[in-house]
């Protein structure tokens, strides 16, 4: 039977479009029976067999049903039918749209399922462009092209019947040997929130439900090991973790949450009703799904140790506050049902997840009489000039120039260059973990890439036609095979510039040096890459580093030997030449580190965002926790300063706004653009606070010798932090404001007084400020 044109004959008031999503599904929920009620809060991966490497949860596929099988009575979710195996545009759409018809004539009620994505560096899908990787868009520090990227995203999946993405990821960096520090949008709360912001609202413009994820603290696992524990403390939870998401969820109306795999203080997040039902729901006002992490409810009691087996699992899965379980259904079938029939799950709880889901089907249009799985028409490109141009935007921005001491950059005139590195002929070193390249292909090695992605030493000899380029790898990205520095030595020595490539090729588990489950010790190059860089620096008679990873690395002792040093993180498929033009000067570097470089002997976890018993104490210990280049920093071939900063009133009540206002020059000879970040500093409070913290920030182009005066719009609330008494509130006091180009930066600083009593905010104060560029 197809239902492509009509639906089964059981139809009611949930079909109705004029009526509220609510009341639509309310009425479907009183319509259904306990076995429909369950299967909506579960999810099936067909094809999961070709899912490859998804460590360590495989041992769950044994014994999955058989789609067939998993949609008597209806579905909740399909899981990645583009994501999964290399599918073209129209052929994905087609099998997602017959797997849809098959499951709205396999239950009564003609329901279908909602199909969800990976979407963290574009649409996850064959032949899909693939953009940087958040780290990257974290370091343009322009939430308005993050938007039009996730616009972009959300319409091409919204083309072809996806209506949920599993993105953006919002864990703030607490500790850079993580693996997934690439998937993230940096070390600062701020920063995160505004860019995570974007990405919501953008690709749900495109119709697409966005997922913010992991919901929370995943970022601070003790040792920087996947899954493990989050050390944090109720302030540092508040204050840093929760802000990103608190922001998405209040201002972006987000539609969808996703747990975290850790615990905090015991408690796993997937079982912790405070965290999903008191705070995200009573406090904050969310009004979506929340789904699992893969098979995190499972974890419970396979990881966990908290539920003593599946059914009890889903029971407090499902108390907690878990609404669908992914990618499959393990915990929310015949288990869930065996705890309805005994008592220990009231109904109500069933109920109350069941019509969370039904009423985002609503809202999707998923009920509505003429939604049929044919109705999408495949984009012709998924790959196409508009996606690529923002790819090219978002690439060119993030591209950050550290050093430049010796003023080798731009190159020019060079007839020889030695190109040496195990990423500069790779193009997978350009993608995250979670890019179709990296993340599908390794399990189908006889398929092509599908996207045209030059590689860095492709994107240098388009650069520079002129120059004679040769190219030694030196040695690999993992392993310790040094056969190959000797020539890599002498091909630097005879070249007139090298420019060396080196940094992480991004997999998952293991497979990578970056990525899901690929933690590190120490932020030493992979394998033997420190040692190639000693040799090659130590030979060549002029060179530039050039680091492409997923994280920062300890790299400023090579920095100081090297004539120049650029860092990109993971700039996607226009990024080689994003990287190449920096190097020309094709294009003025623009980007700012969305988290530090760490020192040579820095210690780690470690931060900007720190107490000053955090950062550098003489006398109190031998560890030096300085950056080799702090957050915030990046260079440009022209000069910027901050002139005159100012405040209207040194002295405002503790509800005030707060106007500051800064000169910012170009007083080079080359138009550029200019990053101002404003820092706040809070010298005597009632708990330890920042030394600095960021506050705002934007962009401005400047043409070589002009100034603009930039306005910063700072609501008191924007010095809220949370108390002894672990209420977020507004003190009394002095504050300084200081504007500079880097955490690093002394800048230039203004002091204002807050006057009057304590005030106590909440989730509604203003958690943004506003920024306007005025003429000089």
């Amino acid at each position: 039977m197809t239902i492509s044109d009509e639906r089964p004959a059981t139809t009611g008031l949930w079909n109705d479009p004029t009526l509220p999503a609510s009341d639509r599904a309310r009425a479907l929920l009183d319509a259904m029976t306990e076995g429909e009620k369950i299967a909506q809060l579960g999810s099936t991966w067909p094809g999961h067999d070709m899912a490859g490497d998804v460590a360590p949860m495989q041992d769950t596929f044994r014994g999955a049903e058989s789609f067939d099988e998993a949609i008597v009575d209806g579905l909740g979710h399909v899981t990645r039918v583009f994501g999964t195996a290399p599918l073209d545009p129209e052929t994905g759409r087609d099998r997602l749209a017959a797997l849809q018809e098959q499951v709205v004539a396999a239950n009564r009620l003609g329901i279908p399922a909602i199909a969800h994505e990976e979407c963290l560096t574009g649409f996850t899908t064959w032949q899909a462009t693939v953009y940087p990787t958040p780290l990257a868009w974290a370091a343009t520090f322009d939430p308005g092209l993050v938007h039009r990227m996730a616009a972009a995203i959300g319409s091409d999946m919204a083309a072809v019947g996806v209506h949920q993405g599993l993105s953006p990821v919002l864990d703030v960096v607490r500790d850079y040997r993580w693996g997934r520090v690439e998937e993230t949008l940096g070390e600062d709360p701020y920063l995160v929130s505004e860019l995570g912001l974007a990405y919501v609202q953008g690709l749900q413009s495109g119709g697409v439900v966005a997922t913010l994820k992991h919901f929370a603290g995943y970022s601070a696992s003790r040792a920087a090991r996947n899954h493990a524990p989050a050390a944090l403390g109720p302030r540092e939870l508040a204050d840093v973790v929760l802000v990103p998401f608190e922001k998405a969820v209040v201002t972006g109306r987000v539609g969808s949450v996703m747990n975290a795999y850790n615990d905090i203080d015991g408690v796993p997040c997937a079982a912790d009703e405070a965290l999903l039902t008191q705070l995200l729901r009573e406090s904050w006002g969310f009004e979506g799904t929340v789904v699992s992490d893969y098979w995190a409810i499972a974890f419970l009691a396979s990881l966990h140790h908290v539920a003593a087996d599946i059914p009890d699992a889903a029971r407090a899965a499902l108390h907690a506050g878990i609404d669908v379980e992914l990618p499959h259904t393990t915990a929310y079938g015949e288990g869930l049902q065996a705890q309805l029939r005994d008592g220990r799950v009231p109904v109500a709880l069933l109920d109350r997840a069941v019509l969370r889901v039904l009423t985002q089907k609503a809202e999707l249009g998923l009920l509505d009489p003429d939604w049929h799985p044919r109705r999408y028409t495949a984009p012709a490109d998924f790959d196409s000039p508009r996606n690529r141009g923002i790819a090219r935007a978002l690439a060119e921005e993030s591209v950050v120039l550290l050093d430049n001491a010796s003023e080798l950059l731009p190159l020019t005139g060079a007839r020889s260059v030695a190109v040496i590195g195990p990423t500069a002929d790779d193009a997978h070193c350009l993608f995250g973990c979670y890019s179709f390249p990296n993340h599908v292909l390794p399990h189908n090695p006889e398929i092509p890439l599908g996207i045209e992605a030059p590689t860095v030493l492709d994107a240098i000899r388009k650069e520079f036609p002129d120059a004679a380029v040769r190219h030694e790898v030196g040695c690999s990205v993992i392993g310790d095979d040094r056969s190959g520095i000797e020539a890599a030595v002498a091909a630097s020595a005879a070249a007139d510039v090298t420019v060396l490539v080196v940094g992480d090729r991004s997999g998952m588990f293991g497979h990578g040096t970056s990525g899901e489950g690929c933690d590190v010790g120490e932020l030493t190059l992979p394998g033997v890459q420190d040692e190639l860089v000693e040799a090659v620096l130590g030979a060549a008679n002029r060179a530039i580093l050039v680091v492409v990873s997923g994280r920062p690395y300890a790299i400023g002792r090579h920095a100081r030997t090297a004539d120049a040093t650029v860092q990109a993180f993971f700039p996607g498929e226009e990024g080689a030449a994003a990287i190449a033009g920096v190097l020309s000067g094709r294009i003025n570097p623009s980007g700012r580190l969305p988290v530090q470089i760490p020192g040579d002997l820095a210690g780690q976890p470690g931060t900007y965002l720190a107490p000053p018993l955090a950062l550098k104490s003489d006398g109190v210990s031998n560890i030096d926790p300085t950056p080799a280049f702090p957050f915030g920093h990046g260079l440009s071939y022209t000069t910027f300063a901050i002139g005159d900063v100012h405040v209207d009133e040194a002295a405002v009540p503790v509800d005030a706004t707060i106007t500051v206002r800064a000169a910012v020059s170009n007083t080079g000879e080359r138009a550029g653009t200019f990053v101002p970040q404003l820092y706040l500093t809070d010298p005597v409070a009632s708990v330890t606070r920042p030394v600095r913290q960021l506050i705002a920030f934007t962009r401005v182009d400047l043409p070589a010798g002009e100034t603009r005066v930039v306005e910063f719009q700072v609501h008191t609330d924007m010095t809220s932090f949370t108390g002894r008494d672990l209420r977020r509130r507004v003190e009394p006091g002095g504050i300084t404001f200081t504007v500079a180009q880097s955490a690093g930066d002394p800048g230039v600083s203004v002091q204002v007084t807050l006057q009057g009593d304590e005030r106590v905010v909440d989730h509604t104060r203003t958690m943004t400020t506003p920024v306007t560029v005025l003429p000089g």
